[in-house]
């Protein structure tokens, strides 16, 4: 799969869809998930940022990119702890591909070993890419094989993993990601839900690459499930901006967190649930990461902010895109989360 990230960061074990499928706007695609359609079967129209939210990105990546680079250390750290460091990273496209990149350089850097990194798709209800698993266990044993993502929202990636992963013996549910408020995983670099500013982009900062597809007239039964490599957009692409901006932040001692919340995240979705009357677990967001994609790919109706952090700078790309959308924010209180998406149900609409 063609990205614009080099080969000794990360191979994509994804087929290059570029040019078969036409995607979606928000609003249509927004319509057919809510009535079935899985949303692995479309594409959506990639999120042009204005040159005022691109001023908040800028901003977010210069204040954020020190506690994101600490994080990145503490994480790196667990994994050699706890895994030692014959290790295959396995990053979940796309968000994981980018923190797998910074997670490879900083064991680089400091335990002077080059660990291989790949990257394959897991989709929400439909699975782990199975041709792609097949393919690391011909190389790989399965105790080294170890996945990465960005962040955990509520946790449905890691309960999909943990359901998947069964068939693959030795192989371990171990997700290790940047930020976990959902308290969810130890192989975390924080339970504090930080900004990661890659969060706030879609491809352009993700090498150019789309969210993965998958649909049977496209994808093959031997097919790696799908992805799309915007190549026009390569004069806007950060990609590598942002993973050495982050880099140059690195410290090769970092502190242990002290930080602990008590309970998990899933219990504060379900009682905004609750509180919100929605039947759907699903249109509820948690987190920086995943109030953003809301805003960016989906069709919004409220972005709660936890009071503490009215006015937050790390909140700032977030509450310019709600204004630039005209979606309502409400202030509400949260233990784990500081901020939350919800979906709007097409039937309101």
């Amino acid at each position: 799969m063609r990205s614009s990230y080099r080969d000794e960061d990360v191979t994509l074990l994804l087929k290059d869809i570029t040019g078969m499928v036409q995607p979606q706007p928000t609003e249509e695609r927004e319509k057919l998930i809510q009535a079935g359609k899985h949303y692995s079967e479309m594409l959506p129209v990639e999120y042009v940022p204005t040159e005022k939210y691109m001023q908040v990105y800028r901003e977010a990546l210069k204040n954020y990119a020190k506690p994101v680079a600490l994080a990145v250390g503490r994480l790196a750290d667990k994994i050699i702890e706890k895994k030692g460091q014959d290790i295959v990273l396995v990053s979940l496209a796309r968000a994981g591909i980018p923190i797998g990149i910074l997670v490879k350089r900083y064991i680089a850097k400091k335990y002077q070993v080059n660990v291989p990194h790949y990257s394959i798709s897991i989709i929400r209800g439909r699975g782990i890419d199975d041709n792609a698993m097949k393919y690391l266990l011909s190389r790989y044993e399965p105790g080294k094989l170890l996945f990465v993502d960005g962040w955990i929202g509520k946790g449905a990636i890691l309960n999909e993993l943990k359901k998947d992963l069964v068939q693959y013996e030795g192989v371990s549910s171990d997700i290790a990601v940047i930020a976990d408020p959902a308290n969810v995983t130890e192989l975390c670099g924080t339970h504090d839900d930080i900004l990661i500013p890659s969060s706030c982009l879609n491809s352009t900062v993700s090498g150019l690459i789309s969210r993965t597809f998958l649909r049977s007239d496209i994808i093959g039964k031997d097919d790696f499930h799908g992805a799309v490599y915007y190549g026009e957009l390569k004069d806007s692409d950060l990609s590598y901006e942002f993973i050495h901006t982050i880099e140059n932040e690195f410290e090769m001692d970092v502190e242990k967190e002290n930080k602990c919340v008590e309970g998990s995240g899933i219990d504060e979705v379900k009682q905004i649930a609750k509180t919100f009357d929605i039947d759907d677990i699903n249109l509820i967001k948690p987190g920086i990461g995943e109030a953003t994609r809301v805003l960016l790919r989906r069709v919004p109706w409220r972005i709660l902010i936890d009071e503490r952090y009215k006015g937050d700078p790390q909140l700032g790309h977030l509450v310019r895109l709600a204004e630039e959308k005209n979606v309502p924010i409400q202030y509400y209180p949260m233990k784990h989360y500081k901020c939350c998406g919800i979906i709007k149900k097409m039937s309101d609409i």
